[in-house]
């Protein structure tokens, strides 16, 4: 699949964060999530800090109102962290808390996903919410006198939700008429963001592919009792995955890393994890080849400080 950033853009986009500004929409990923803990009163904290011979309000104390390891509780922490996950690996760092870059031309799949998320999660709150009686007699049985029944809510259903949108940006049009000196700013401060968001993601794949090389060579080189380590099938599968999502985001930023990620591939392709486990002599090899690019990685990282100086200022 070839990616959008690698296809003509406007002159504003020759240059890496250009081409990042051109092809890439900001995506904003939230939750709203039930809260299940909550600090004492100060009475309670009073009365807990008696018991140590301290002041209450000295004391930083609190209780947990349900059992967050209840398995259909944890079902619904479970589709939080694979939606985190999802949006992370299609999407790229950005200089601003809650906000990555995702491709343009994949703004309708990413919907499409978030929305099947959405749907896992009210399955799941559904089904928490049939157990919720047992987890509130759980928690009274628990917490003694600290239980409250004005704590909770009177069923969990709507008390999670994901919610996704695509902030701009950019700076508004409006300002190059009403002030251009301030729209001037604004316009530098946007092209400094995308500026450090190209380092962001040069640093996300070059950190990502560095753990990945190193485990794989040290699981295929390293022995363990007089035999050859033990080595999951993930250990090849995920740099392939990653071969793939750098093909799909990749900026074109790093001639060095686009050459290093090009040589593990290399390394790797036609390799299957069960053929690494019945050949001593292909692991040996996949080893050695990787050694190479780990060190060709590790002097990537040191020479990096350098190349961050250039960075314009947030």
């Amino acid at each position: 699949m070839s990616s959008v950033l690698d296809e003509p853009v406007t002159q504003a986009s020759t240059s890496a964060s250009g081409r990042l500004r051109s092809a890439m929409a900001a995506a904003r990923l939230s939750f709203n999530w039930l809260g299940v803990r909550k600090s004492l009163s100060s009475s309670q904290k009073d009365q807990a800090a008696n018991s140590f011979g301290a002041e209450g309000k000295f004391l930083s104390a609190g209780k947990k109102l349900l059992d967050t390891r209840h398995a259909a509780f944890k079902a619904v922490t479970a589709i939080r962290g694979r939606t985190v996950a999802y949006w992370k690996g299609v999407s790229l760092p950005f200089p601003e808390p809650g906000i990555r870059l995702i491709r343009q031309d994949a703004i309708s799949d990413f919907d499409q996903q978030i929305a099947a998320f959405r749907d896992e999660l009210d399955e799941a709150v559904f089904e928490l919410d049939r157990h919720y009686d047992e987890l509130r007699s759980a928690a009274r049985k628990r917490l003694g006198d600290l239980f409250n029944p004005d704590d909770y809510p009177p069923s969990l259903i709507g008390m999670f939700a994901i919610e996704h949108d695509y902030p701009s940006v950019e700076p508004p049009n409006y300002l190059q008429q009403l002030n251009p000196e301030l729209y001037e700013q604004e316009c530098q401060r946007v092209q400094s963001r995308f500026d450090e968001a190209v380092q962001l993601a040069e640093q996300a794949f070059l950190s990502e592919l560095t753990q990945m090389v190193e485990h794989l060579t040290e699981r295929l080189s390293g022995r363990q009792d007089g035999k050859p380590k033990v080595f999951r099938d993930s250990a090849v599968t995920n740099l392939t995955e990653f071969f793939d999502r750098f093909r799909s985001l990749n900026i074109r930023s790093n001639e060095q890393l686009d050459d290093l990620v090009e040589n593990a591939q290399r390394v790797i392709t036609g390799v299957d994890p069960q053929q690494l486990r019945n050949s001593q002599a292909l692991r040996e090899q996949v080893a050695s080849q990787m050694s190479v690019v780990q060190s060709d990685l590790d002097q990537l990282l040191v020479d990096r400080p350098r190349r961050n100086i250039q960075r314009r200022p947030r």
